[in-house]
């Protein structure tokens, strides 16, 4: 199957982070235009570094996606400078785990649901009204398994995630009919340097690498996946 994103315009949420950065770079070797944000100067500048040839096609967002006025002027500009706004890919999110609830600070509670369930509040809020008008669009939502498997310690991880996967099923079905597509992938432990970091005896191999998770997003995001709609799609690996 030929799968072809190019000439769209992509905004990547996150777009320099550990998978972020892998979904930024898949785009821009399909010639697609893309905007991301970022929160560090500097994993903006690898990002662009390691677009090579394809870096005139990339655009940064110093931008807090937590930051409702933020997102709505970001997607503003885009469209006035583009056009159009195509495809929303959020990338952002953060973990907390091994800790029981009971012990759990209300700070780190806040702070899973901030990143884990508002962005994609605040994202979806900002630019769904632009698909609408435009007469279509595609925005996919990064959860995790957690929103599935409850594992003992993760509860305010878990929890932010499952309602992540909720709030895009219902905003799915709010935009049944209009031509804008809604769909969230889960992916597992995803083989990044933290992680690797984080867990220095695990298994890396079965891990899935970011690149192999930006290839489902961009048939998610492409022509070609127009019958997937309201999907939460697995991309766990071996892990």
């Amino acid at each position: 199957m030929q799968i072809s994103c190019a000439g769209k315009v992509v905004l990547v949420a996150g777009g320099t982070g550990g998978l972020g950065r892998g979904v930024s770079l898949a785009f821009l070797a399909e010639g697609t235009k893309v905007v991301a944000t970022y929160r560090n100067e500097e994993e903006f500048a690898v990002l662009k570094a390691a677009a090579g040839t394809h870096a005139e096609l990339l655009e940064g967002a110093n931008t807090d996606v937590t930051d409702e006025s933020s997102v709505t002027s970001l997607v503003a500009e885009i469209v006035a400078k583009h056009g159009r706004l195509d495809v929303l890919v959020n990338t952002v999110g953060g973990y907390a785990g091994g800790i029981k609830l009971w012990e759990l600070e209300p700070k780190v509670f806040e702070r899973m649901l901030d990143l884990n369930l508002r962005t994609g509040f605040v994202l979806a809020r900002a630019a769904i009204p632009a698909m609408l008008k435009q007469g279509g669009g595609v925005l996919i939502n990064i959860a995790a398994k957690a929103a599935f498997d409850h594992a003992a310690g993760a509860s305010a991880y878990a929890a932010s995630k499952a309602a992540a996967v909720a709030l895009m099923e219902c905003l799915a079905a709010d935009v049944k009919g209009t031509g804008v597509r809604v769909n969230t992938v889960l992916p597992s432990i995803i083989d990044t340097e933290t992680n690797r970091k984080a867990m220095p005896d695990a298994p890396f191999a079965k891990w899935p690498k970011p690149e192999e998770i930006a290839g489902v997003i961009l048939f998610l995001a492409s022509d070609e996946a127009r019958v997937v709609h309201g999907a939460s799609v697995p991309v766990y690996g071996e892990s």
